[in-house]
């Protein structure tokens, strides 16, 4: 069973930045709360919503048709012994 958490005397800056992530993410406080401690705590939790936005932008950034197999695998291999 989830234990309950009651946090108490948080800063109006840490309320206001974790209020306006809650709406910009159309998540409740708690829910909120729950996915920065998560974040924190189990970095290597990460939602695949996330995951899938993190992979899109960094695809996006790449210069286009610039990476072709052979240039990744020789990426790889370099600074290997």
């Amino acid at each position: 069973m989830p234990a309950t958490l009651t946090l108490k005397s948080i800063p109006d800056e840490v309320y206001r930045r974790l209020k306006s992530s809650a709406e910009a993410h159309r998540r409740s406080l708690n829910s909120e709360a729950i996915v920065c401690l998560e974040t924190v705590l189990l970095p290597g939790k990460m939602p695949p919503a996330e995951r899938l936005a993190r992979a899109r932008a960094l695809r996006a950034s790449l210069p286009k048709g610039k990476f072709r197999a052979k240039d990744i695998d020789a990426l790889k291999r370099e600074g290997r012994p």
